[in-house]
């Protein structure tokens, strides 16, 4: 559960650096409003945790391919609804895209996620992996302290969402 609470926020945090970044390069702006007010991106958390789960100790490599493209799209969507369910408000929108589905996710979008989820299960999740055996004996301190902040910035960002939210209705 240690270890997989360090993947989670490692990557988390990894997302939101690589989406800000995206946003630099795109918009020459380094910063991309995101759900959480921290810098945290809970998808690409999840994402690879499903992932090396459903990959196993030795995978498949075409199932590896079928996996790196379905669970990040599938994460996304499932994220996109929720997050609209329970905010009223949609965070990404995909709709001018081809090939997209309501706005949530597109095939381009998941063919990067793809590619990306490949890479990171091929060469940064090893490397990771021996971070995390580095770093074991100081984790058993440090996470649950980053654990209470990521669940502090969760629940301020949620209480502060959802006011926002019925203030819009009104």
């Amino acid at each position: 559960m240690t270890e997989s609470l360090f993947y989670f926020l490692a990557y988390s945090v990894s997302g939101w650096i690589l989406e800000n970044v995206y946003s630099l390069a795109t918009r020459g702006v380094f910063w991309k409003e995101g759900f959480m007010k921290g810098p945290y991106k809970p998808m690409y958390g999840f994402a690879p945790l499903l992932l090396l789960y459903f990959a196993g100790e030795d995978p498949n490599p075409l199932l590896m391919l079928v996996l790196c493209f379905v669970v990040p799209t599938a994460v996304e969507y499932a994220s996109g609804i929720l997050l609209q369910g329970l905010f009223g408000r949609q965070w990404w929108d995909y709709s001018n895209n081809r090939w997209q589905l309501q706005g949530h996710i597109c095939l381009r979008f998941s063919l990067y996620w793809g590619v990306l989820s490949l890479g990171l299960i091929t060469f940064i999740h090893p490397f990771m992996e021996k971070v995390y055996e580095g770093l074991s004996p100081a984790w058993e301190t440090a996470g649950p302290l980053l654990l209470f902040l990521f669940l502090a910035d969760l629940a301020w960002t949620s209480t502060a969402r959802r006011r926002d939210w019925k203030q819009s209705l009104v």
